[in-house]
């Protein structure tokens, strides 16, 4: 298993617990951006910068994942392209993206999409909780423990 990050948006405090995920486990991390991202040295992270544009790092990470890789993304049709490719997408909020609940999530984002575009204010997603790290760091650790 490899772990793909969608880095453009990732909270830096879950990137901070992936690279202890990383450095532990052995597990080959790759962030994913079109701006620089600083990553500490080590042999199992490395960044890779893709250029500008709508959906690049998006399509990059569709390109080079595998079954049984994990993304971490917010990207909810990101997520539903990795599942179609057998591999498991992780929101930094901790929630697990399935097939079974990919369908609706996307359903929600749609309506959520077109809300804003009709000019109601949705307001933004709340800040990242002690308890959304914590549902994170135990999501990992479970989907590590099951690769191993």
């Amino acid at each position: 298993m490899k772990i793909w990050v969608d880095a453009d948006a990732c909270p830096v405090v879950i990137k901070e617990i992936l690279f202890k995920a990383a450095n532990r486990t052995k597990i080959s991390t790759t962030l994913v951006a079109n701006h620089y991202v600083k990553v500490p040295p080590s042999p199992f992270i490395s960044f890779m910068q893709v250029s500008s544009g709508f959906d690049v790092a998006d399509d990059e990470i569709v390109k080079k994942v595998t079954a049984g890789d994990l993304v971490i993304t917010s990207d909810i049709p990101l997520a539903d392209e990795v599942i179609g490719n057998s591999a498991l997408a992780l929101s930094p909020r901790g929630e697990l993206f399935t097939k079974e609940n990919i369908k609706s999530r996307l359903n929600i984002r749609d309506f959520m999409d077109t809300m804003r575009a009709s000019g109601v204010n949705t307001g933004g997603p709340a800040a990242l909780s002690q308890s959304d790290r914590q549902t994170f760091a135990n999501h990992l650790d479970r989907i590590i423990t099951k690769s191993q």
